[in-house]
């Protein structure tokens, strides 16, 4: 072949493999979404379910909790808070049903894949046994198989198809206020980490809302600032009702008490002394003024609500770092701005002997073993 043919047809060839090269390449941004999809999707399928998830159908892919801790976080009232946090919670398991604890016993409030909301309404929970005892005693959620719920129970409300059961705690300053029952129900849908997000952020709004109370009649607030700007605004009203006030269980006497004449009774009051009631003689503040007494229970309740925040917000590394005690260094940047917003508010008031934020964090942040932080943990 002459030299000029040979240029001749390496010049076809460069145009020919031009051509095809923009041929490919629109047929590769064309179908690439669609391809790129289909590999996430087998991925996703080959994937284990996630521990609690017993039997998330094939190929679905995790919800955002954002709109559901956002409605949550939308109720101005109690109630609306509690019916949030059933309405969301059947998006994460096939049942799910709230029982209110007052003096020493568990009743039946509201519920949501029973058929009727009311079915459970005054059913007597048994908090003695099982994982209902284990939640009440220890105040963490706790797995479990529908037998360990009692036979009345099972009689009553019938047995989940794989017989996995979860009871989670609404911890309200300190005491558990309710135990939140759910189960997969017939189809096996139960996200336990979903669950406890939500019952997390419904306990840490019902502290906010109660707190946001106490300032429409004094002007001190403690709520921490960045809490305050992020959340939707709330509806100021005068008095709340107790949404449990006609579900006081009825197997049990009630023993009536004289309560303060401006205090209201509440949810997130329920089951403990308010900063407003006088100090009991075991109280460990008992000893101090009124005035440095009260800005002790201020400083603790301030330092639980920053660290509900960061276990909010954070839930994943929340489970890693428990799982690989390393908390600390997975949430240190978190831990470090709540400390120092905890320090800028307490640090030079005579709460700061208490050490509230510190307690909070082995407290609430590693359920009580301070291994859990991390050897970076400064003690």
């Amino acid at each position: 072949m002459s030299q000029r043919n040979q240029k001749l047809h390496h010049g076809q060839h460069n145009e020919l493999e031009q051509i095809v090269a923009n041929a490919v390449s629109q047929a590769l941004q064309t179908q690439l979404p669609a391809l790129q999809e289909k590999i996430v999707q087998q991925v996703l399928d080959a994937l284990p379910p996630a521990a609690g998830d017993t039997a998330a159908p094939a190929g679905a892919q995790p919800k955002s909790m954002v709109p559901a801790v956002a409605k949550i976080h939308a109720g101005s009232t109690q109630k609306e808070i509690l019916r949030a946090l059933l309405d969301a919670g059947i998006e994460y398991s096939s049942r799910i049903a709230l029982f209110v604890v007052k003096a020493g016993a568990a009743s039946g409030w509201q519920s949501r894949g029973f058929g009727d909301d009311e079915v459970v309404k005054d059913f007597p929970l048994d908090l003695s046994a099982g994982p209902v005892a284990h939640t009440y005693q220890n105040r963490v959620a706790t797995p479990g198989n529908i037998a360990e719920m009692g036979g009345r129970f099972v009689d009553q409300f019938g047995s989940p198809a794989n017989e996995q059961v979860l009871v989670l705690p609404l911890a309200l300053k300190d005491k558990v206020a309710a135990l939140v029952y759910a189960d997969g129900g017939d189809i096996g849908k139960l996200d336990a980490d979903a669950l406890e997000l939500l019952v997390i952020a419904t306990s840490a709004w019902l502290e906010v809302i109660s707190l946001r109370k106490i300032s429409a009649s004094k002007d001190d607030v403690d709520v921490p600032s960045h809490i305050e700007h992020a959340a939707p605004p709330v509806q100021t009203v005068s008095s709340y009702a107790d949404p449990f006030a006609s579900h006081t269980p009825k197997h049990i006497p009630v023993r009536v008490e004289a309560e303060p004449a401006a205090e209201v009774v509440e949810i997130a009051s329920a089951h403990a002394a308010s900063a407003a009631a006088p100090a009991a003689a075991t109280d460990p503040l008992a000893g101090l003024s009124p005035e440095d007494a009260d800005v002790h229970r201020k400083a603790q309740r301030f330092a639980r609500l920053l660290v509900d925040e960061i276990k909010l917000y954070n839930q994943a590394k929340v489970a890693e770092g428990r799982r690989n005690k390393d908390l600390y260094d997975r949430l240190k940047e978190d831990i470090d701005k709540s400390r120092g917003t905890f320090q800028k508010r307490y640090g030079n008031t005579v709460a700061a002997s208490g050490d509230y934020f510190q307690h909070e964090l082995v407290r609430s942040l590693a359920e009580d073993d301070i291994s859990i932080m991390g050897t970076n943990f400064r003690h």
